[in-house]
């Protein structure tokens, strides 16, 4: 079985303890209704690790260590309590590797020692709370551009049919200073930008989002930095150019910011 790819807007950390947003029911209903088939490893595309060369990590043999890569405030105490466990993908990240360099991807590093940050663990602990599978992530390259990414992608894809999950873990709207409460209502700079990513994706227009800064409303507003939103661009490429996406859960918090995460289908 080919395995779909997915864009996952994981939001805050918080997401992870608080019962209120809406997308934490989505997420711990994942195996039960959005991906059935248990996969054999889980690759992780974070917006949380940036890095000059595409990186990979998941070499180790025992089990990651948890990075809780976010500022300590009183709500989020009881996340630093929190660890996920899951194994290292050693094989999986010299094929990831392998991949890219046959590719054309000339420098691609690996950490041996990096643990997994919260762009991976916070989701995964909701998807797959047994932390049983293993889990290899990769890293972004804000100084490179969304075709940079999509082609990181596309030199994926043979992983889909070796069952391997791959995941772009990220965010459809990102401007954290702006930020209001959660019954405010949605600013049009941030609904226009989510509204024209659901219609690109959905129509199958790649090259816009590749070229999103002069294609998409607000982007430089809605993405003053690009890391949140390059996950999306590997995960579409690895799904091919006849991928068909397919919005599998929206929803807003604290105003601005937006919780919108896809499944890209391959076509085979």
């Amino acid at each position: 079985m080919v395995m779909d790819t997915y864009f996952i807007s994981h939001g805050s950390p918080t997401l992870a303890i608080d019962e209120t947003m809406p997308a934490r029911p989505f997420l711990k209903s994942w195996q039960e209704i959005v991906h059935k088939e248990k996969p054999k490893s889980i690759l992780v595309i974070s917006a949380h690790w940036e890095t000059l060369n595409p990186s990979v990590n998941g070499l180790c043999i025992n089990h990651h260590s948890t990075i809780h890569d976010f500022d300590f405030h009183p709500e989020r105490i009881p996340l630093f309590e929190l660890k996920y466990p899951a194994p290292g993908a050693p094989e999986l990240a010299k094929r990831v590797k392998r991949l890219l360099t046959e590719s054309g991807f000339k420098q691609v590093e690996e950490d041996t020692t990096r643990g997994i940050d919260h762009g991976v663990w916070i989701p995964l602990i909701l998807m797959y709370p047994e932390a049983d599978i293993p889990v290899c992530q990769l890293s972004v390259q804000t100084e490179l551009d969304g075709t940079h990414h999509y082609n990181i992608g596309k030199a994926l894809a043979p992983l889909r049919e070796e069952g391997v999950l791959i995941i772009g873990s990220g965010s459809a709207t990102h401007n954290l200073p702006v930020l209001g409460q959660d019954s405010d209502p949605v600013p049009s700079w941030a609904s226009d930008f989510d509204t024209w990513l659901k219609e690109t994706l959905l129509d199958g227009r790649h090259d816009d989002i590749k070229h999103y800064m002069e294609k998409a409303p607000n982007a430089q507003m809605v993405h003053p930095e690009p890391e949140h939103f390059y996950p999306l661009h590997v995960a579409l490429g690895a799904a091919g150019e006849d991928a068909k996406a397919e919005l599998i859960h929206h929803s807003w918090r604290e105003a601005a910011l937006s919780y919108a995460c896809y499944r890209f289908k391959t076509v085979t």
